[in-house]
């Protein structure tokens, strides 16, 4: 493997011991866990690459700033200077807390969801698509078709497609769809970023049609940051004024602060309206806590009025984004198919390309997950048919996800260039070594997010 230079822009001053047990002992653990790798022990697991969610390492600025919370239930002053931060990054004046980012997605599918309501964006992720399925809606993936194509090299394959949501508008009248919901940078199909101009086109289209429109925004930095390195006009541009501009054309969003927030608990929602934020404030009280701590303390609230501005800093994105782009390049050198470009949080290896003798009922990135596990100690995890899989409600039939990944999520902070580099090499033996692998059957699911609990038994 060609050796890039993209030295850490920290030096480490608290260390966590890893703990490595041997492959037999790997086996027994994971057949214990039902082939599932998200019942797994952390303990027992040598690289954890299953999500970048609540697994960033915290700067000596977010733990001393948790010192100085305010736990107070009501008028916490954590809660401002949280607010006032988000404020400042986004320009929308309401802000409440969030327990984590489906917290955020709870209250908005209790506002704006009833049966038969029509939710478009790029492509929903796991936790949205849930609570659209249980308040009766219908999550609508319009994401480019490129952005469906794992070899394409388009720069911005999380654009949603303007002629889709056009068409979409059309189809079933603006006042079918509460809401269009685009996430930046998307991750169903790589982490792949979606571009300003786009960004600009598919609001027009919102406001023409009168139907709001909000973002995801758990990795909006990281798409500001290729924005910036993509996208003509905004090479010499701060990743905040990006970040401004990016958010000027939404009504609001939701995030969850673990990934871009660089702490470790939290989420918030964001608005424009005053009426909408009375409207979630009540329902906020209901389900989460007070609005000014929500699901939060105050020394969370501190940590992430400190990360949300650390995250915009760019000698940190340009490790970070390169991280990925290096462990990309030494997969890519030994002919490891993955989605390529590679995006902002992670690498999404191909089954169908990796594992083609694997059917997809036989769920082929289970496979390589169990066997990643049992022969390295590294956990990552399935995005296929486990996981985005549904079946037809009349005639139950398998309705098969576009694209067929595995996803190795890079925690930010947290692993060294050298630990990329054993990931690369498991992997790269693990490929070469393809054929022996063989499918899963799956013996119990929950009918709602089934990949978090499920168990399967090899064929």
């Amino acid at each position: 493997m060609k050796r890039i230079i993209n030295a850490e822009p920290y030096k480490i001053k608290m260390v966590e011991p890893l703990r490595q047990i041997t492959r037999e002992e790997r086996q027994k653990l994971i057949a214990g866990a039902g082939y599932n790798v998200f019942n797994l022990s952390s303990e027992d697991v040598y690289i954890d690459l299953i999500t970048d969610s609540g697994t960033s390492a915290m700067s000596q600025y977010q733990w001393a700033a948790m010192l100085t919370g305010d736990e107070a239930y009501a008028g916490s002053r954590s809660f401002y200077h949280m607010r006032d931060t988000v404020k400042d990054i986004t320009g929308y004046d309401y802000v409440l807390p969030t327990h984590q980012g489906r917290g955020a997605d709870h209250i908005f599918a209790e506002m704006f969801i009833r049966p038969g309501s029509i939710i478009p964006g790029n492509m929903h992720f796991d936790t949205i698509r849930g609570h659209m399925a249980i308040k009766g809606g219908q999550p609508l993936d319009l994401v480019i078709d490129e952005g469906l194509q794992p070899v394409s090299g388009h720069p911005f394959k999380g654009n949603i497609d303007p002629v889709k949501l056009e068409n979409a508008l059309k189809e079933h009248g603006p006042e079918k769809i509460p809401f269009i919901l685009f996430t930046v940078t998307c991750n169903n199909n790589g982490g792949q970023p979606a571009s300003m101009e786009n960004i600009r086109t598919i609001s027009k289209i919102a406001s023409k049609y009168k139907v709001p429109f909000f973002f995801d925004v758990a990795r909006f930095a990281e798409n500001c940051f290729f924005i910036r390195e993509r996208e003509a006009g905004y090479r010499d541009k701060e990743i905040l004024e990006i970040a401004r501009e990016m958010f000027s054309y939404g009504d609001g969003c939701i995030m969850s602060s673990k990934k871009d927030g660089l702490v470790n608990i939290g989420g918030f929602m964001a608005m424009k309206d005053e009426e909408l934020y009375r409207k979630a404030s009540q329902l906020l009280i209901i389900y989460e806590g007070f609005p000014t701590y929500g699901g939060m303390s105050g020394r969370d609230m501190e940590a992430l009025a400190v990360g949300l501005k650390e995250v915009l800093e760019l000698p940190y994105l340009q490790h970070r984004i390169g991280q990925v782009a290096q462990l990309a390049s030494y997969l890519i050198e030994e002919g490891v198919p993955i989605v390529e470009p590679a995006g902002g949080h992670a690498i999404y290896l191909d089954m169908q390309r990796f594992l083609p003798h694997i059917p997809r009922d036989q769920f082929p990135g289970v496979s390589l997950c169990v066997a990643l596990y049992a022969e390295a100690g590294i956990r990552v995890v399935e995005l296929g048919t486990c996981a985005f899989g549904e079946k037809d409600p009349k005639t139950g039939e398998v309705l098969y996800p576009e694209l067929e990944l595995v996803r190795m999520t890079i925690p930010r902070r947290v692993y060294t260039n050298s630990h990329i580099e054993v990931v690369a090499q498991s992997v790269i033996d693990l490929y070469k070594n393809r054929k022996s692998l063989r499918g899963y059957k799956l013996i119990y699911e929950a009918p709602v997010l089934r990949h978090f609990t499920c168990r399967f038994e090899p064929l």
